[in-house]
């Protein structure tokens, strides 16, 4: 990507596009959304009974939430140990063989379209310094920032589960105070607001407009619902008949 025309409004959120907390809150809330509604649509199409679809909605939250929770942890765990690792042996790598770090940095700035006299100045005022070279060497080289931290698995765990448990309620909650036919309606109709506004949020993080994302969200959420829908139809009529 190089430079180009354009107008922005204002100054980019640094981090906002990587790990952003806004990001993990929008798509743990979608996940829970469009699993628990496709579910929850498959057994009202199949005129399941109220008690039949509240054990489905409460069970598929809980188990899209856990196996968020669990995935989501176990792949913060790796990565963590994936990126000390890289930074513990890159950190060896300066103690053993300074000079050989010190021209690798060199022509890092090289291709990045320093002259070859200032590249050699400024690696060589890095890695005066140890820290500041481990730290320069793990952007640089590795790609990462240890600024801003490795990440936290239980953090990202908890906020998987509780983001997705929000998600997943919406559908369902109208088939605690109704039932039959109203509560399906009243559950498509809510998903539907919460889809939209899903979307639009994303739109935050995209730069998209925001009726594009809204719109494109609230399709393929509801599609799936249909979808699920017409099938737990069809088997629930060939189930009765």
């Amino acid at each position: 990507m190089v430079p180009h025309a354009g107008v922005v409004d204002g100054e980019q959120t640094s981090g906002g596009g990587k790990s952003g907390r806004l990001r993990a809150a929008i798509f743990g809330i979608n996940d829970g959304l469009v699993s628990n509604v496709a579910l929850i649509m498959g057994f009202a199409g199949a005129d399941a009974d109220r008690s039949v679809i509240l054990l489905a909605g409460i069970s598929g939250l809980l188990a899209g939430a856990f196996s968020m929770g669990a995935g989501e942890y176990i792949s913060m765990k790796v990565q963590r140990e994936v990126l000390e690792r890289m930074i513990h042996l890159e950190a060896h790598e300066l103690h053993g063989d300074p000079e050989a770090e010190r021209a690798e940095l060199a022509e890092i700035y090289r291709r990045k379209g320093l002259s070859e006299g200032l590249s050699e100045q400024v690696a060589t005022e890095l890695m005066r310094d140890p820290a500041v070279a481990l730290d320069t060497h793990a952007r640089e080289e590795l790609g990462i920032d240890p600024k801003e931290g490795l990440g936290s698995p239980w953090g990202a765990s908890w906020s998987s589960f509780l983001m997705f448990c929000i998600g997943a309620v919406i559908p369902l909650l109208p088939f605690v105070l109704i039932s039959g036919s109203a509560a399906t309606a009243a559950s498509a109709a809510l998903t539907s607001i919460a889809l939209l506004v899903v979307g639009a949020l994303t739109a935050r993080l995209t730069g998209r407009p925001t009726w594009l994302s809204a719109l494109r969200q609230f399709g393929i959420g509801m599609g799936a619902a249909l979808v699920t829908f017409l099938v737990g139809r069809a088997l629930g009529a060939n189930t009765t008949g």
